[in-house]
């Protein structure tokens, strides 16, 4: 766990103070944790995955992707988008109402049109 540690803190472009700053701890526990004198606390695993988007799988054991699927990162984006303070929000509830309102052939030349958008979107980033 000690390499993935450093592995996090690196990638993330941090120095060990800083690194600690964000998760409350001092340098010099950090530099314990990524020599191996110390193994972190379940506390402190838990506040490295959140901070940093990391799967706690891969820091645990070293298994699967470094960041937590997109799946959770979806869900946080669509959370900030919900809220009634959000700009969009009223905008994604409309949209919503409406297709809900829409019979299913409709829906699904909607659905078919969203998936080729999609992917000529990312075709035209390669």
């Amino acid at each position: 766990m000690d390499k993935r540690i450093k592995e996090i803190r690196e990638s993330a472009g941090l120095t060990q103070v800083e690194f600690g700053k964000k998760i409350g701890l001092a340098r010099n526990t950090i530099a314990n944790y990524e020599t191996g004198n110390r193994i972190p606390s379940n506390i402190v695993i838990n506040s490295i995955c959140r901070e940093f988007g990391i799967s706690e799988e891969w820091l645990r054991t070293g298994n699967g992707e470094m960041y937590k699927i997109a799946e959770d990162q979806t869900a946080l984006i669509v959370s900030d988008l919900l809220k009634e303070d959000n700009p969009f929000y009223d905008i994604i509830l409309e949209i919503t109402k409406t297709y809900q309102q829409l019979d299913s052939k409709s829906k699904k030349v909607l659905q078919d049109f969203s998936k080729e958008l999609l992917k000529n979107m990312k075709e035209g980033k390669e």
